[in-house]
């Protein structure tokens, strides 16, 4: 079986793993996690990425708040207050949007960790930039699409690997926006609430938005794509 969920936002990882064990996940499922694992709650989604980067059944995703991150990896080098005044206008941009979508967690958290384990928050690092932007998967006689926001500047015949990756991740498709016709195509990033369907799915008729607002307190949802059962996390 083939799993899909998106945005956890710093979800505990103990509850995510209730999530899955009541799902019926096992060793033999996979798991794509959609991106946007990281800030705005708890310890900033840090515990969660370590267990995400250890497991040989899950891929994640980059989502547009992992970008946020790589963009301000200068923080993750040894910072100094002399350090700080040397930053250049373009990263002091990074790091004050960044700041206001959430950041304020992961930071401390991965600040946390580089002081105990160096070698540990290089490989988040390393993790991260490895992510891919999108995933095409068949199961139950469907083929799904992958992605973190949606298709913006979509075209039905422009090829995937044209996309700029801020097309991928930060795009909000409005709800009557069309994808492909034969391919459905599973996305987070926009919380549904935006939609009129706060905590929920919302599904159209080429794409299904999964980020049920766990940003916001609401339990995240766990996709099943072989049959399309969803599973909701317990409170």
């Amino acid at each position: 079986m083939i799993y899909a969920v998106s945005d956890l936002h710093g979800y505990p990882l103990d509850r995510f793993l209730r999530l899955l064990d009541n799902a019926g996940f096992g060793a033999d499922d996979y798991l794509f996690v959609l991106g946007d694992v990281i800030d705005r709650n708890g310890d900033g989604g840090i515990e969660m990425l370590r267990w995400l980067m250890i497991q040989p059944n899950v891929q994640m995703l980059l989502g547009n708040h992992e970008g946020m991150l790589l963009a301000c990896s200068f923080l993750f080098r040894t910072i100094t207050e002399e350090s700080i005044q040397d930053l250049d206008d373009l990263q002091l941009r990074s790091l004050s949007h960044w700041m206001r979508n959430g950041a304020k967690p992961t930071i401390e958290s991965l600040q946390a960790l580089g002081r105990k384990d160096p070698e540990a928050q290089a490989d988040i690092l390393d993790y991260l930039r490895d992510l891919p932007l999108y995933e095409s998967v068949s199961t139950g006689n469907k083929d799904y699409l992958l992605v973190h926001a949606g298709l913006g500047g979509f075209r039905k015949d422009r090829p995937l690997s044209s996309y700029a990756a801020d097309e991928l991740i930060w795009h909000r498709p409005s709800p009557d926006e069309e994808y492909y016709d034969d391919i459905l195509t599973i996305l987070g990033h926009t919380p549904t609430r935006y939609y009129g369907t706060d905590g929920e799915i919302f599904c159209t008729r080429t794409w299904i938005d999964i980020d049920a607002g766990a940003s916001y307190g609401n339990p995240p949802i766990l996709l099943r794509l072989d049959d399309l059962q969803s599973f909701r996390a317990p409170f």
